[in-house]
């Protein structure tokens, strides 16, 4: 516990002044770039204060066109090791009240983050829908489907929004399997342990042609779930 307070200590500041100059290089650069770099830099500066390596496996079979990354999430560290090391600009879909928040918000748009309405159902399908058409333009996006993190290492029942997201967008989807993230963090434990993680990228999922709405989203959950558990080390 107190290897994770004095790592606190340090990490907090670091994040607020990245979270400041970030701000306010979106202010001169709308493309979203220099967003992007800041947050890279970020995660890496973060992993290298808890002497937490990340090894990336499966690169390869990162689309050259836009997709949407599904992972397992164990803890805190998921989000640093993905921004870290996926060798593309990455986004995050987040909810809607984040971008109301004066400053912080602004710069979510800015840095090209994307809003999800969940206040009500109709609301939420018609974001679902503006965010699969940006997607479609050109941005990648990572998910959790399993909407919070596991204690014990296994898949948690997935929700089923990702999944109606990914169909709308009609992007192949890039299953990934993340170990070692809870052993060094522990979800929602103030706990930081020696070790590393591990990142693998396995093959694209493009859903078939044909195939009802309903009917194409209960088939790529159960895709998801079999190439996630098929390295999963629990």
């Amino acid at each position: 516990m107190i290897r994770a307070y004095l790592y606190l200590l340090v990490f907090i500041p670091v994040t607020a002044l990245f979270a400041l100059s970030a701000s306010f290089f979106t202010l001169l650069d709308a493309s979203g770039r220099c967003y992007a770099v800041h947050a890279r830099l970020w995660a890496r500066v973060a992993l290298a204060l808890s002497n937490t390596p990340v090894e990336l496996q499966g690169a390869e079979n990162l689309p050259d066109g836009p997709c949407i990354l599904m992972s397992n999430h164990q803890s805190n560290y998921d989000i640093l090791s993905l921004i870290a090391v996926v060798p593309r600009r990455i986004y995050w879909i987040a909810k809607k009240e984040l971008f109301d928040i004066p400053v912080f918000g602004s710069s979510m748009r800015r840095g090209g983050y994307i809003p999800l309405d969940r206040s009500d159902g109709r609301k939420a399908l018609k974001s679902i829908e503006n965010a699969a058409a940006i997607i479609r333009e050109g941005r990648s996006v990572v998910m959790f489907p399993e909407g919070t993190r596991t204690r014990d290492g296994h898949l948690l029942p997935f929700k089923r929004g990702g999944f109606m997201l990914a169909v709308r967008a009609g992007v192949p989807v890039v299953p990934v399997t993340i170990n070692g993230s809870g052993r060094v963090n522990p979800g929602g434990l103030i706990r930081l342990y020696p070790g590393g993680i591990s990142l693998t990228l396995h093959p694209q999922i493009i859903i078939p042609g044909g195939m009802k709405k309903g009917e194409a989203e209960e088939w790529l959950m159960e895709q998801v779930r079999q190439a996630i558990n098929s390295s999963l080390e629990v």
